[in-house]
């Protein structure tokens, strides 16, 4: 079916509630609100009532901090037009929603299906963490929950169910991302320093955009190098090699929206196209959801395919955009991006070549990890930056899981070219990648090697459990398993050298069954 009309951003709004005292919580229903509401008056309408009254459809980024019974529907109410929303939709968890969102409401505004979409997300993580903090749950005011909440929401603290990963205990994002940090690193040749340094200098560059950012957490603040590189009580070891600083601050109070029509109907309500930013393409897909079947960790086929695919359907190459914001929970993210498109990791020295950062926004430690909503700021943030003519072309990467599903929007000031088509209505990906990994050996023995690996570690500093993703020598069958004596996790955690490519021993675990053990020396025992 051919594109009917077509789909433009007319309106944005942030909502930053910096105060976290108990008196100034606002849930996120009320922050969501009031970001529509900002987004109501950015588009500019000569009849911001008319906009409104034209609403009708909402989607609502799954928000971490609170359980609603049916948050899209208390919007509408909120927003006065319960009657009038033909759709309404309450994602999953997830980073990539926000690109997954607004491309579904672009494509159903291109068929004619609705006028005037609304897509929102919002964390008060703060908010709720002040309010357990003085005993003040569920808070006061707040909507009645879906179910009992008892505690703050912390995407460590979540189950690891009963798998694989949970029988070593690996699974949690603090847990995956270094694996690939650290297989990246010895793919690339690169030294434990140099890659801390480069790691240090990208998360500074963040930092530094993040300062000036006004609905950035960290807004008017900038950690510089030396404090983002030096592990110290502040800046603690949390999994190897990533330091506090280099992992998301998710204890914000952020919320932001989007309103999207067709070019027909933002010129009845008198828009000029000014103000028009145009979707040009939208892909997702997703990489297998336990990363010990995926193929490699020094490469993510997810990424590369979202980022190929939507850059075909806009009819554009890498070094035709201008501006970028690319998900960094953690670095790794923003350098497998980057790796892929042929860009430099960093934006100062000679190899940046006046090419775009990667980040309009601060990324997830410095502005704020918002939840699953951190890309919904980066979207808001790029329809600014192209309206202000800071650029022609911008792409977002929306990243989820533990670098497991990926959205990725490109918007320009101009629209699609003349011949060129309306919106793409299909996603030629499919929800998850069909990808060949290594064979599994769930009881390994005898020799093997580490394909990658990371150390966690207390708060005090001192390393507590080696993780491993290690290939057998006889086979190349892949296995996990944890550190199989204290010797070998200290070696491990010592930062004197490459691990990855080192030899040792696999064994089973006859405490725990289920549980592989590696020693770099085969008499080792616990």
């Amino acid at each position: 079916m051919p594109s009917l009309e077509t789909p433009v951003i007319i309106g944005v709004g942030d909502i930053k509630n910096r105060s976290t005292k108990v008196e100034d919580a606002r849930e996120p229903a009320q922050l969501m609100f009031e970001a529509i509401q900002a987004a109501l008056s950015d588009a500019s309408s000569s009849n911001i009532e008319e906009l409104q009254a034209s609403i009708d459809s909402i989607d609502v980024v799954k928000t971490w901090t609170w359980p609603y019974p049916d948050l899209p529907s208390l919007l509408a109410q909120k927003l006065g037009v319960e009657s009038m929303t033909k759709h309404r939709y309450y994602s999953e968890h997830g980073g990539d929603k926000p690109g997954k969102l607004l491309d579904a409401a672009a494509k159903r505004i291109a068929r004619g299906e609705i006028k005037v979409a609304v897509i929102a997300g919002g964390e008060a993580l703060a908010s709720l963490s002040a309010c357990a903090a003085a005993k003040k749950l569920p808070p006061p005011g707040w909507t009645e929950p879906s179910e009992a909440v008892d505690s703050v929401f912390t995407p460590t603290g979540r189950d690891l169910g009963n798998n694989l990963g949970a029988l070593h205990d690996i699974g949690a994002p603090i847990h995956v991302y270094p694996l690939y940090e650290n297989a990246f690193r010895a793919h690339r040749g690169q030294s434990l320093q140099a890659n801390h340094e480069e790691s240090t200098k990208l998360y500074a560059e963040f930092a530094a955009v993040a300062e000036k950012q006004k609905y950035a957490w960290n807004y008017g603040k900038k950690d510089d190098e030396k404090t983002i590189g030096t592990v110290s009580k502040k800046n603690r070891m949390i999994c190897f090699p990533y330091p506090l600083l280099m992992n998301a601050f998710n204890t914000i109070n952020l919320s932001s929206a989007l309103l999207l029509t067709s070019t027909t109907h933002a010129r009845s309500l008198h828009i000029p196209p000014s103000h028009w930013i145009h979707p040009l393409s939208g892909a997702g897909t997703s990489d297998p959801p336990s990363f010990w079947h995926r193929p490699n960790f020094h490469t993510s086929p997810s990424i590369s395919a979202s980022l190929d695919t939507a850059l075909s359907l806009a009819n554009l190459s890498p070094h035709d955009i201008d501006l970028y914001d690319i998900y960094s929970c953690f670095p790794i993210v923003p350098k497998l991006a980057a790796a892929h498109l042929g860009l430099p990791i960093l934006s100062s020295g000679e190899e940046y070549e006046k090419r775009p950062g990667l980040t309009v926004l601060g990324g997830l430690t410095s502005f704020g990890g918002a939840g699953n909503n951190y890309s919904m700021h980066a979207l808001t943030e790029m329809t600014r930056a192209l309206r202000e003519g800071r650029g022609r072309t911008g792409l977002v990467l929306c990243n989820g899981g533990v670098l497991s599903y990926q959205y990725v929007i490109v918007l320009s000031k101009e629209g699609r070219k003349e011949g060129e088509g309306g919106y793409p209505l299909e996603n030629d990906l499919p929800e998850v990648l069909d990808v060949k990994a290594p064979e599994i050996a769930e009881t390994p023995e005898g020799e093997a090697v580490i394909e990658t690996y990371t150390v966690e570690f207390h708060r005090d500093g001192s390393p507590v459990r080696g993780h491993i993703v290690g290939r057998l020598k006889s086979d190349g069958r892949r296995f996990l398993a944890n550190h199989g004596d204290e010797s070998t996790l200290q070696h491990m955690a010592s930062g004197a050298g490459e691990m990855v490519g080192r030899s040792g021993w696999v064994r089973q675990d006859t405490k725990r069954k289920g549980r592989n053990l590696f020693s770099f020396e085969k008499t080792a025992k616990i």
